[in-house]
């Protein structure tokens, strides 16, 4: 569910335990090495998954006042992917997301706008998602997994983890509800690269 957006949201909070610096510092996620995965409950018998990859956003890092950082995500509804093709197409149909009938509800994005510092290495990042058209706040807990000088690249990399529960309801994707789970859990990785100049 394109919260992922959300899923830069979360680099913010790992970025604090890093060296204080003077001010803010652009960081862009690494869309190889970053996903959103989805899952959901089926009739109470299964639960099934998807994902969303490839996706671009931006943070705005304050390492001396983390809670002035900002970061924006965005990414098309159609990268989704459960792993069938039938279930992909379904949901891009009218019974869900009607992708291709309305270029405003084809995007996910995610803005932050508060973020609360929760532990050395935590934080909960609250922001605006947009999903199906519907603007609705979103809080992920979020956990810095490693900052440091990438190995290969030889330059300044993070890694996050973060989770997030949605009700799908609450955008207008409410078919099959309560039989097919309105909540949908969300798991987030993401790698993200100090910009360069």
């Amino acid at each position: 569910m394109k919260t992922a957006l959300f899923a830069t949201a979360f680099a913010l909070s790992g970025l604090m335990a890093a060296p204080a610096l003077a001010e803010s510092e652009r960081y862009t996620l690494d869309a190889s090495h970053s996903q959103i995965i989805f899952s959901y409950n089926h009739l109470g018998f299964s639960t099934t998954y998807g994902m969303f990859s490839g996706f671009e956003g931006e943070i705005m890092f304050d390492q001396a006042a983390p809670e002035n950082s900002s970061v924006s995500v965005s990414m098309p509804v159609t990268d989704m992917f459960t792993g069938w093709e039938k279930r992909d197409a379904h949901f891009m149909a009218d019974d869900f997301f009607a992708a291709g009938s309305d270029e405003a509800k084809d995007l996910v994005t995610f803005t932050s706008t508060a973020i609360e510092v929760t532990g050395e290495s935590t934080a909960n990042i609250t922001g605006d998602l947009t999903l199906n058209g519907v603007t609705k706040p979103v809080t992920l807990a979020a956990t810095l997994n490693k900052a440091a000088e990438h190995p290969m690249a030889k330059a300044p990399w993070a890694g996050f983890d973060a989770t997030a529960t949605l009700l799908r309801s609450d955008f207008g994707v409410d078919k099959f509800a309560p039989f097919v789970s309105d909540e949908v859990e969300l798991l987030i990785s993401i790698e993200a690269q100090r910009a360069e100049g």
